[in-house]
């Protein structure tokens, strides 16, 4: 049996099993989310996204990779945790904005930024853009998510301890704009991340 037909057949199953969870909130949706992708555990996602959820990517930078779109768990799983984690290690995305904490949204947007290690060079990824989610009422779940990535730098691995002083230094998973650049180091690697963050709107 291939390694895709067996998540396949796991993420399959546990979204059947996901089912009769007791009611999931938009909060508890997004930190599923993080659960599976930073953290290579692809079963975490079947309590984020609904089994027929599309993902769409859209790339504002060439510095990554990803396909257009994924249609349903199994290539979500694929795209965002199984291909991302053969590439990426230590990796820390954060939400710039929480909802409240019971809230079961239709939609949500926030910015994001996520910190990694390239598994290959050891080279330092950082990068933000944004999250657009909107979510089916039940069994509450994703059905449709688009992630935007504004920016993408590459710094080398002797940048790594300043780079995760600073990221370890947040609360994580949520956090906002201002305590992100409040902190940030001296960088100039990491110019067009902090310019993204203070003008999100391109202002």
């Amino acid at each position: 049996m291939s390694h895709t037909h067996t998540l396949e057949t796991m993420t399959e199953a546990l979204a059947m099993s996901s089912d009769s969870l007791s009611p999931s909130s938009t909060e508890s949706v997004l930190r599923a989310y993080f659960h599976a992708k930073d953290e290579n555990r692809p079963h975490h996602l079947a309590r984020a996204f609904a089994p027929d959820a599309v993902l769409k990517m859209a790339l504002r930078t060439q510095a990554i990779a990803f396909p257009p779109e994924s249609h349903g768990l199994a290539a979500i799983a694929d795209t965002l945790v199984r291909k991302f984690g053969q590439t990426y290690e230590n990796v820390y995305t954060f939400y710039l904005s929480r909802p409240a904490a019971d809230a079961r949204l239709p939609d949500y947007q926030c910015d994001w930024i996520v910190g990694m290690t390239e598994k290959a060079t050891g080279n330092v990824r950082v990068g933000c853009g944004r999250y657009d989610w909107k979510f089916q009422p039940e069994p509450y779940r994703a059905t449709d998510l688009t992630i935007t990535i504004e920016t993408m730098v590459t710094l080398p691995a002797g940048d790594m301890p300043a780079v995760f002083g600073w990221l370890l230094g947040l609360d994580y998973p949520w956090t906002n704009a201002a305590r992100v650049v409040a902190s940030a180091p001296p960088l100039e690697a990491l110019a067009p991340v902090v310019h993204y963050l203070l003008h999100p709107n391109g202002l």
